[in-house]
């Protein structure tokens, strides 16, 4: 099944998780997961109680004591008012400050972000804290459990409405190893003519590399074919090898190519910094 599951996501090379700017940068983001954001919630959900409790013990103890106690509709105001400040405005104006942080998600490692995955304003916030009233703590959780398992980033019903989603930060601390060129293609990489190959393609030829030893020995021919098919538009001439060991040597030519450029270019941007940071002679520095 893991095998199924990883060789689905080269071949199709899913977007539901990449972010494109208004540049067209393609920014690969990753949602958080449903069991992680409901734990979040959870933790969230249990700070505002215990919040909600405390500050309506502290309201109400001189009002009940008071001339005001024997006024229920002060008692109910009040009561309003606590309700309406923990579990809408306390919310917003967390998540506004912290820029779409919260304990919960701290916890989790998450972060709310707009779909393009920029900072959410008090817009975004307002809408979520006003949705959550009804998923939440009117439905017990039950409207954003139903949204969320439906949704492919694990989006609740005010994520929808206010266009935001949870985004997962944390990172694996593996380091992931580095390859070379095989050894059966040292000759042929020195005069090989490689050209730029798409990021998407790239992407998901460094996935399948990765991700190899994981698969099936069927589907991890099958995927290393249909690669091999894909990139060999940008490469002359073809070597005669098997498609695995050509898309090994063909990501990593880019990859040393590419890091080589921009090393001259860092070079001679280098030469520039006197004449760019210079002043003409006699200017005074102010």
């Amino acid at each position: 099944m893991a095998a199924v599951e990883v060789s689905d996501a080269i071949a199709h090379d899913d977007h539901d998780d990449e972010v494109v700017t208004g540049e067209a940068v393609a920014l690969d983001l990753r949602p958080t997961s449903f069991v992680l954001a409901a734990a979040g919630a959870m933790i969230d959900w249990l700070v505002y109680f215990v919040l909600g409790l405390v500050l309506l013990v502290f309201a109400l103890t001189p009002v009940l004591s008071g001339p005001l106690g024997q006024d229920q509709a002060s008692v109910s105001a009040i009561l309003l008012a606590g309700i309406v400040l923990v579990l809408v405005v306390v919310p917003m104006t967390v998540e506004v400050l912290s820029r779409g942080k919260s304990l919960g998600r701290l916890a989790v490692g998450a972060r709310i972000v707009r779909d393009d995955g920029g900072s959410i304003g008090f817009r975004h916030a307002l809408i979520r804290s006003l949705v959550a009233v009804l998923e939440f703590y009117l439905t017990f959780g039950g409207f954003a459990a139903i949204f969320g398992l439906l949704n492919g980033k694990s989006k609740r019903l005010g994520d929808l409405l206010a266009g935001t989603y949870s985004q997962y930060e944390r990172v694996s601390g593996e380091v992931p190893p580095v390859f070379g060129v095989p050894v059966e293609l040292m000759e042929w990489s020195t005069t090989a003519d490689v050209a730029r190959i798409p990021d998407r393609l790239a992407r998901r030829i460094s996935q399948f590399i990765r991700q190899a030893s994981r698969l099936t020995p069927s589907t991890r021919d099958r995927l290393s074919r249909q690669l091999a098919t894909e990139a060999s538009a940008y490469v002359s001439p073809i070597p005669p090898v098997n498609a695995e060991l050509f898309i090994a040597a063909v990501i990593t030519i880019r990859r040393d190519r590419e890091f080589a450029a921009h090393e001259l270019e860092s070079a001679r941007l280098s030469v520039l910094n006197g004449a760019l940071s210079g002043l003409p002679h006699g200017f005074p520095r102010r």
